[in-house]
């Protein structure tokens, strides 16, 4: 079930009435609703994986109590263990491990050794990195003591599945969610009318933003020889629109439809192509991602405590790592590589949290400074994009060369003008808007209610002349 679709916009308004009107004020009944609704929107993508995250979440709901009850530290490696192997090598099979086994038979050509293994014809769960990182942020919190393990099971399985974060995140934290859930809830129409405000900016992103970019974006891609240098720059640039108006829209709906139901999910972007360098790129994009990484890996490295070699090596280890839980493919490696190595001169000048701040804050425009610093930096951003979204290193490879070629100095083919014009004002709005939450937060709310409303609806009209047919997430891939 898309939230840009038909059937999301039946969905929801029926699960909202059943929980403020038929569950109000009965918090376990709203929980076993939320519990069942999520079950369902998951089901509705394929029940037979259903099964699994069921039994994830009894998995990590069982050992995380007999790690707690173990009677010694022996046993409770053991229950923490077997959870993280059991989890990890469920990720692996489904995920991973026709990528082992492809560059294992090509490893062995190398050496003039041709084998023939068998690729598992499987198809990957919709969100398996999402809940399967909600679960081993639960175990490892247990294991360090950070938290106890929660005994209501229905609550913990709301904590897991949760229908807005499901399948694409925001990844979150039993420290910040569980309690929530825990915690009676009254309806506030204030928060309920926030929630619709961000979901209608994140269907505009997603259905106006994104799915018109991969349209240009896929023909540059899928066309890559036949094109000129320039059409491909303009390619990757539509890109990089796509996948931020598609990733930060899906986190924008399940956010606001979150808060429809009187939950606060963690905030994923916070504007990150008005980033002045790679450091303050990774804080404001994929924010669940990056700080989960930097918890439960980076910091266990020995995080920045180290010499300068130390914080060279693991942030190598989370980019490298942060590549590959994107995808089964040597170009998320690389694109993972890229960013580190656009970081690491921050790390070794010690001016990665030079920029901790929105830019320009308090003002309209940026200074000449800090939009070449944007500019730069969005750049680096947009040419790692060409091997996150190239099919194979080959392909990444003749699509930089072709950029490099004398066809960049032609004028590039088949762009249509109104998404040019519908890209400037959209950017135009985020700047605007940068200081907020999202970008239409707190736009027009002083301004007279007929203007006001006219604003959301049209934003709605454009929604319904641009909206190209439904399209997948991109991120339910990963």
């Amino acid at each position: 079930m898309l939230f840009n679709s038909l059937s999301f916009a039946i969905f929801l308004p029926i699960v909202f009435a059943l929980y403020w009107f038929a569950a109000n004020r009965n918090l376990k009944l709203q929980n076993i609703l939320l519990l069942v609704s999520s079950y369902f929107f998951y089901a509705c993508w394929d029940y037979r994986f259903l099964f699994l995250l069921i039994f994830s979440t009894l998995l990590d709901y069982f050992t995380g109590i007999k790690m707690h009850e173990a009677a010694n530290e022996k046993m409770k490696k053991f229950w923490f263990w077997l959870s993280i192997t059991i989890n990890l090598g469920f990720l692996g099979v489904f995920k991973y491990y026709n990528f082992f086994v492809a560059s294992f038979a090509d490893g062995l050509s190398q050496f003039g050794i041709e084998r023939q293994f068998s690729a598992l014809q499987i198809i990957l769960p919709v969100g398996i990195s999402f809940y399967t990182f909600h679960g081993l942020s639960y175990v490892i919190d247990i294991y360090k003591g950070k938290i106890n393990p929660e005994r209501n099971f229905i609550d913990y399985s709301v904590f897991v599945s949760f229908f807005p974060l499901l399948v694409a995140g925001p990844i979150e934290r039993a420290t910040h969610l569980l309690p929530q859930i825990q915690r009676k809830r009254e309806f506030d129409s204030a928060k309920a009318i926030d929630g619709l405000r961000q979901i209608l900016w994140g269907l505009f992103k997603k259905l106006v933003i994104a799915d018109n970019c991969a349209e240009y974006a896929n023909y540059a891609f899928n066309n890559s020889d036949d094109l000129s240098g320039s059409t491909l720059i303009v390619g990757v640039l539509f890109f990089t629109f796509q996948i931020y108006g598609d990733f930060s829209g899906y986190s924008d709906i399940a956010l606001g439809t979150a808060r429809l139901f009187g939950i606060d999910l963690l905030r994923n972007f916070a504007f990150p192509f008005f980033s002045r360098d790679t450091a303050e790129y990774w804080r404001r994009w994929h924010i669940s991602l990056s700080s989960w990484f930097k918890d439960y890996l980076y910091i266990p490295l020995g995080g920045s405590s180290g010499g300068t070699w130390m914080k060279v090596r693991n942030t190598l280890i989370i980019f490298l790592v942060s590549g590959f839980w994107h995808g089964a493919n040597w170009t998320y490696i690389i694109w993972g590589l890229l960013n580190a190595l656009y970081i690491i001169p921050s790390i070794l000048f010690n001016t990665n949290r030079s920029n901790l701040d929105i830019v320009a804050k308090g003002r309209i425009f940026a200074t000449p400074k800090e939009i070449y610093h944007i500019l730069t930096t969005f750049s680096l951003t947009v040419f790692a994009f060409i091997f996150f979204r190239a099919n194979n290193l080959t392909h990444a490879l003749s699509y930089i060369r072709e950029i490099f070629s004398s066809s960049t100095f032609t004028k590039p083919e088949g762009i249509r003008n109104e998404v040019v014009w519908l890209l400037i004002v959209f950017v135009i709005i985020e700047w605007l808007g940068r200081e907020n939450q999202y970008a239409i937060e707190k736009m027009g709310l002083k301004w007279p209610i007929l203007l006001r409303l006219s604003f959301y609806y049209l934003i709605l009209l454009v929604i319904f002349m641009y909206a190209v047919s439904s399209q997948q997430f991109i991120y339910f891939q990963f």
